[in-house]
């Protein structure tokens, strides 16, 4: 197996300026213009540059050039990859004082991360120190290196093993992580260390973090400014998890009609306890709203307000009446403190406004004491709003699927975000990029109704164009919010995109078709290869709910990835759902992006098993055929679990406690993203036949399959936003292909070709 080799460079402080993934696409760059002209000169640069996102808006190519001109006075000399990065940071320092956006952001990473300003803030630091501190002091295994000492760098240390980002995650939202597949020793190995990071952020985009330009290796490195904003995020997400009507329906309280609702519930999670806090703050007569967790509370009046009637029996009148803001923002502190409220921010925070642990400290507040009505008449209308199980888990697993694409926009909530139609152009411009005429678009915020239909019709014309099924739909019916066509439609976009993602890793298709069944057989073919007698006849084979299948799957395309030793007979539903655990969480350890749940498995939904299968598929066929055809000596080193026989398969009790997959493997590579899926949409038949009834062919060839690819990282560098201005087809998680090509092809055949191919080779 090829361990993951990063993007060197000799000077360690020009290396520390960026993250791998940008590394990765300002080298692609350097690469493309040396191929091109034999070398590099500083004459090359200007045309590159100005295309860059980083300067596209800023600089102009003349403004480039004149830049570089005032150091360079010879335009034909050659310059190395690090002259090239050195002349990206004057440039990039320019563009920065020419916009005037010196001051640092939020670290609550959104679509990008800065490689100008790697301010690490100290109290942000410690805050999350103590936050680990407290909830992962009882952990089994990190208890012995906790407390962290938040003066030290003892935190990016203990990080970059990845284990206390996974147990991190766990916190946050538990179950996300079966904490049997992380790596967990004193010593890990670069796989395993590799794996872990993999685990880690595939489960941080499952959770809704946004890890655009963070890859395994900056987290092995243990970057600051990338770990903090990482750690940050999973923070926010545990603390306003309950911000919702599922979750704490009492909030309906915070609208006065009705009606209102909706929006209520269309509202981001932070947006959401500004409600709330400006809700008690009505109630107490504080005059002013608050509009941010920043300067509108650095007085510190908007909290002694809002403490004296949450607790009044805890309230002092020398709160109000001090006159100095640091002595008022003391004792608003221990007022909260007597209300049991962790201490995530200090008076000096306070008082500098650091938004970050301000919204921390009014989360802890709310879940402390949120002051609402027990008015069982409101919470069951709230709980009427609210959406059934089964609809709630596909938006979910859809709103995140679109967030990890990259787009500009971020969806609190899929229903209410995409009526105007923006998002929806975002990701058709992901999927396929070009085909969205931005000129005929309205972006938010949008005012008038009929320009929310324009968009949503030309999201219709454009699916029509990828020949999705649309019969009878129109944009109106998005902007009416109707949910069953959101589902339906961005079902047929996500299969579009998942075949289309699998169609271009063979370029040689001939415009054959690749279907469903093509993914079936594939799966078929390959356990069956690996020994195993298992068969999946559909993607609704109700055999599937035991999780056995997969986890030979998973074992046939790595075989060093499952721990046979933890997976139980599937027999019972506990069982079935310690197996249904462990297959996503190897599968993201692995290196795919999946948004399933344990259960979408247990019920064998069908088209959730399909994105499941074909993204196991996806990274499969990405590997060296070195790896395919014959396991490392790394996996004897280790001790790779052998695959007993069913029978052979110790009780969960046995196992429910074991960690560690003794067998890691190789990732790095990119990951198919896409989502569970709807169940049924009445009146709206999907694109193309799903292979409900699709059963592998009787003549199964049990020949492995030859795949000669790179399976290098490269790929990767679509995911930074040093991306072409002019194409603005950048990526998070998945690479979005050109959607002009047909979406099929023939897996025999592709097999076919590449055991040609590596003859020839």
């Amino acid at each position: 197996m090829s361990s993951f080799v990063g993007v060197i460079v000799s000077d360690q402080w020009l290396q520390s300026q960026f993250t791998q993934v940008e590394l990765r696409s300002l080298k692609s760059k350097f690469i493309s213009i040396k191929n091109q002209n034999g070398k590099v000169t500083v004459g090359d640069l200007p045309p590159l540059m100005a295309k860059l996102k980083a300067f596209s808006d800023k600089l102009n190519e003349e403004e480039i050039r004149r830049v570089l001109e005032e150091s360079n006075s010879d335009f034909t000399d050659e310059i190395d990859f690090e002259g090239f990065l050195k002349m990206y940071l004057d440039l990039q320092s320019r563009a920065t004082a020419k916009g005037g956006n010196s001051k640092y952001s939020s670290s609550f990473l959104k679509a990008t991360t800065t490689t100008l300003l790697h301010t690490i803030n100290d109290s942000e630091k410690a805050s999350y120190v103590a936050h680990i501190n407290s909830y992962l002091r009882d952990d089994p295994f990190l208890k012995q290196f906790l407390p962290i000492d938040p003066s030290s760098n003892a935190l990016f240390d203990l990080a970059k093993d990845g284990v206390l980002l996974c147990k991190l995650i766990n916190v946050a939202v538990p179950g996300t992580i079966d904490e049997r597949a992380i790596n967990t020793k004193r010593v890990l190995n670069p796989w395993e260390r590799n794996e872990n990071h993999t685990l880690c952020l595939n489960s941080a985009k499952a959770i809704g973090c946004t890890v655009v330009n963070i890859g395994t290796q900056d987290l092995i490195e243990g970057r600051p400014h990338l770990l903090l904003g990482l750690i940050s995020q999973i923070i926010k997400i545990q603390l306003l998890a309950d911000l919702n009507l599922r979750k704490t329906p009492q909030l309906v309280e915070l609208v006065e009609d009705n009606n209102d609702v909706e929006e209520l519930m269309g509202l981001a999670p932070e947006k959401v306890l500004l409600k709330w806090m400006n809700f008690h703050l009505k109630k107490a007569g504080y005059e002013k709203t608050v509009t941010n967790f920043s300067s509108d509370v650095k007085d510190g009046e908007a909290y002694a307000y809002l403490l004296n009637v949450l607790a009044p029996e805890h309230c002092s009148p020398a709160t109000l009446g001090a006159k100095d803001a640091t002595e008022r923002a003391n004792l608003i502190l221990d007022h909260a403190e007597r209300m049991d409220c962790k201490r995530y921010i200090s008076p000096k925070d306070i008082v500098e406004g650091s938004a970050n642990l301000n919204l921390a400290f009014v989360a802890q507040i709310f879940h402390q004491r949120n002051g609402l009505s027990t008015d069982n008449k409101k919470i069951s209308f709230a709980e009427m709003m609210t959406d059934d199980e089964l609809i709630s888990r596909e938006e979910r697993c859809f709103r995140l699927w679109i967030n990890s694409l990259g787009i500009t926009s971020y969806v609190n909530n899929l229903f209410e975000d995409v009526r105007n139609g923006w998002i929806l152009l975002e990701v058709l411009n992901k999927v396929s990029p070009g085909s969205v005429n931005w000129k005929q678009a309205t972006k938010p915020p949008i005012r008038m109704p009929f320009r929310k239909v324009e968009n949503c019709n030309q999201v219709i014309r454009i699916g029509k164009q990828l020949k999705l099924s649309l019969v009878n739909v129109a944009g109106n019916d998005f902007v009416q919010g109707n949910k069953k066509l959101i589902l339906a439609f961005l079902w047929q976009l996500m299969r579009f995109n998942m075949l289309q993602l699998l169609k271009n890793l063979r370029s040689r298709s001939e415009g054959k078709e690749f279907s469903d069944a093509d993914i079936l057989t594939w799966a078929n073919k390959k356990v069956k290869h690996s020994g195993r007698t298992s068969q999946m006849e559909s993607f609704k084979d109700k055999n599937l709910s035991s999780g056995l299948f997969f986890l030979e799957l998973l074992s046939a395309v790595e075989p060093r990835v499952v721990n046979w030793n933890l997976v139980t007979r599937g027999e019972s539903d506990e069982e079935k759902k310690l197996n249904a655990t462990y297959i996503i969480s190897v599968a993201r350890k692995l290196g795919c992006s999946i948004f399933l749940l344990p259960e979408d498995i247990m019920e064998v939904n069908q088209k959730m098993i399909l994105t499941l299968t074909a993204s196991i598929m996806y990274w499969s066929l990405q590997q060296p055929v070195d790896e395919q055809l014959s396991p490392s000596p790394a996996a004897s080193s280790r001790g790779a679990s052998p695959e007993p026989s069913i029978d052979a398969i110790p009780s969960p009790v046995a196992t429910a406690f074991s960690h560690g997959s003794p067998s890691p493997s190789t990732n790095g590579t990119p990951s198919l993203d896409f989502a569970t899926t709807p169940s049924s949409f009445p009146g709206l038949p999907l694109n193309g036949s799903f292979a409900d009834d699709a059963t592998a062919p009787p003549e199964v060839s049990p020949s492995p399959s030859l795949r000669g690819e790179d399976s290098s990282l490269a790929a990767e560098v679509s995911n930074v936003i040093i991306d072409d201005a002019d194409s603005d087809t950048t990526t998070s998680g998945p690479l979005v292909e050109d959607a002009a090509s047909d979406t099929s092809t023939s897996i025999a055949q592709l097999e076919k070709e590449d055991t040609e191919l590596q003859s020839e080779l």
